[in-house]
């Protein structure tokens, strides 16, 4: 073979062996960015797991200062039967609502403490309910249960009795009924509904005692808005939404999901708690690890030692008259058991669409 032809075949021989370690390296990059790629992606997918879950609602929804400019709190107070009657009728009432507060509380809770209610609370959550309730025209009646719970004996006929009594009273009685009860109060309604015609109901974390009662077809549209970190409650519900679906009854279900804090949370949920307090109580409960690095209640409100944390910081008697308010907010934060408001449009989203249930 000619030197020349050799040289030649050389020449193309190692020109192969470059774009073959040319090609491999190609390859191995590929293979690098797709490794990389996957790498990225599953620490993405961990990061969400592991990610608090949101809220489900609006932020917006957490300032109670959108409702108060259009309607007021202006309640007449009474007292039937060994209990006390709380209502507030606005002008062209278009439904009745009554509502049933849960273990230890009372009528008192659900109006401002004002002249013509000195005795009433006013609990962030119980409130806004009334206030979203008037917004849309309707006539509220609270009434307080006799002992720490509610029972389902002679006081469910008592309560029956009041409510046909009030209504006729005031001229409401064909106007479309609803009820909405919270806790042991949620229990309640679901019993009173077998023996009194609402067009629909709420049970806000509460299952209803439907093992113990006898739900027929006429049984009133329901919906159960509850607490999935509760657990045993989430399956109850679950078990008992089946049931009155089998029935032919209409149901829904609205989770109300922990969120974290903010600086001014409090003050935003709270009518009479100050910005700057407000901003002053979530630091004390950052620097006490009452929540975590994303702003998440560690503990259930009932179980944090929140109130000695601002005793110890001087700051227990700036909120003397509103440690309630602020207990049912943490609370409601965490999301196991508590009162809840910020579903009010899928709420009173249900209300309006059963009206003609009746």
């Amino acid at each position: 073979m000619p030197i020349s032809d050799l040289v030649q075949m050389l020449r193309r021989d190692a020109r192969l062996i470059s774009s073959s370690r040319r090609l491999l390296r190609c390859r191995n990059a590929a293979l690098a960015s797709s490794l990389s790629a996957i790498l990225i992606t599953t620490l993405l997918i961990l990061c969400r797991s592991t990610a608090k879950p949101s809220s489900h609602f609006d932020q917006s929804k957490l300032n109670w200062s959108r409702s108060k400019a259009t309607v007021k709190l202006q309640p007449s107070l009474g007292s039937m039967n060994g209990t006390d009657l709380i209502w507030q009728i606005p002008h062209s009432p278009k439904a009745v609502l009554f509502v049933a507060h849960g273990c230890n509380g009372k009528a008192a809770n659900f109006w401002d403490k004002s002249s013509s209610c000195p005795n009433c609370v006013g609990l962030p959550e119980e409130r806004l309910l009334v206030l979203h309730a008037l917004e849309r025209n309707m006539a509220v009646l609270a009434i307080s249960s006799v002992g720490k719970c509610w029972t389902y004996g002679k006081e469910k006929e008592n309560i029956k009795w009041i409510i046909k009594w009030w209504t006729v009273k005031y001229r409401l009685e064909n106007l479309p009924l609803l009820a909405l009860g919270a806790s042991s109060g949620g229990y309640f309604v679901s019993a009173l509904a077998t023996e009194m015609r609402f067009c629909s109901i709420v049970l806000i974390i509460a299952e209803g005692v439907f093992n113990a009662i006898d739900a027929s077809k006429d049984y009133p549209p329901t919906l159960f808005v509850h607490m999935p970190k509760d657990r045993r409650r989430m399956e109850s519900i679950k078990l008992n939404m089946e049931s009155l679906r089998m029935k032919g009854i209409p149901i829904k279900e609205v989770r109300s999901m922990e969120f974290s804090l903010t600086p001014k949370f409090l003050s935003h949920r709270i009518p009479g708690l100050d910005q700057a307090l407000s901003i002053r109580l979530f630091e004390v409960f950052r620097e006490r690890g009452f929540i975590d690095e994303q702003g998440y209640m560690k503990r259930d409100g009932r179980e944090t030692n929140w109130k000695q944390a601002l005793k110890e910081k001087n700051l227990l008697s700036h909120i003397s008259q509103l440690q309630d308010h602020i207990q049912e907010e943490l609370n409601l934060a965490y999301g196991y058991h508590e009162m809840t408001s910020l579903q009010y449009s899928d709420i009173f989203g249900w209300f309006k669409s059963n009206m003609s249930f009746q």
